[in-house]
């Protein structure tokens, strides 16, 4: 793990141990000796924490907590801590298909619907990091476009009224294949993670179901533990 990752990570798990009662960190300078790095590698690590909304720099001030934004569990990944503005989507495909027995099975359809199928790559800081293959209902998204598609679909599914309530995602590990190589300009073997994700309403019906290849992928979790799961576990 490069240092500043390692730094990151450290000062976001001491940020969740309650270890900065202020609701500041140090500064710089004590972070730079803290840590033994360059006080760069240190503006890098605030700079990641500013993205992910957990700290905000005052100029003359200091590094501040963001409160509200550890209320509750997160989960970051490399597109959730990179900012709108450094990362763009861009719509290589999108067609209007036949239901296949899988598309019923996900979202509840009969034989006879139809569903969207549209491809699209996820650029992050201008270098093509990810691809997209998804489905969604064609019935709830009659006039889904490249607009939505190259913009936010969490945006797009509740400007209709709808509300998302939870993702249901696997990881799963592999090694970029012939197609992937072109589109996202890597080697072929190159280590890839392979994220299949459920997107599911309040109502409980699948609303996009998305199979992603992603290259330099990362996630960090922070979530509560589950007293009763582990005890379940142990029986």
């Amino acid at each position: 793990m490069k240092k500043t990752e390692f730094i990151t990570q450290d000062l976001l798990s001491k940020v969740y141990q309650g270890q900065y009662a202020s609701n500041k960190l140090p500064n710089q300078r004590q972070l730079a000796k803290a840590y033994n790095v360059s006080r760069f590698t240190i503006q890098k690590a605030i700079a990641d924490l500013a993205d992910m909304g957990i700290v905000s720099t005052v100029q003359g001030s200091g590094i501040f907590i963001n409160e509200k934004a550890i209320i509750n569990p997160l989960i970051f990944n490399s597109l959730t801590k990179t900012p709108y503005k450094r990362l763009k989507s861009k719509m290589l495909k999108l067609e209007k298909r036949m239901a296949t027995p899988t598309d019923q099975q996900i979202f509840q359809i009969n034989s006879e619907s139809k569903v969207w199928y549209f491809e699209r790559v996820r650029i992050v800081n201008y270098k093509i990091e990810q691809l997209e293959r998804s489905i969604m209902p064609f019935t709830l998204f009659p006039d889904l476009g490249q607009d939505n598609i190259e913009g936010s679909i969490q945006h797009y599914v509740e400007s209709k009224g709808l509300k998302i309530s939870h993702y249901i995602t696997s990881y799963v590990p592999m090694s970029a294949d012939e197609k992937d190589v072109k589109i996202l300009l890597c080697h072929k073997g190159t280590p890839m993670m392979k994220i299949l994700n459920r997107a599911v309403l309040n109502n409980g019906k699948v609303f996009e179901y998305s199979n992603i290849s992603a290259i330099d992928y990362s996630v960090t979790y922070i979530r509560p533990y589950n007293r009763e799961g582990q005890n379940f576990r142990t029986l």
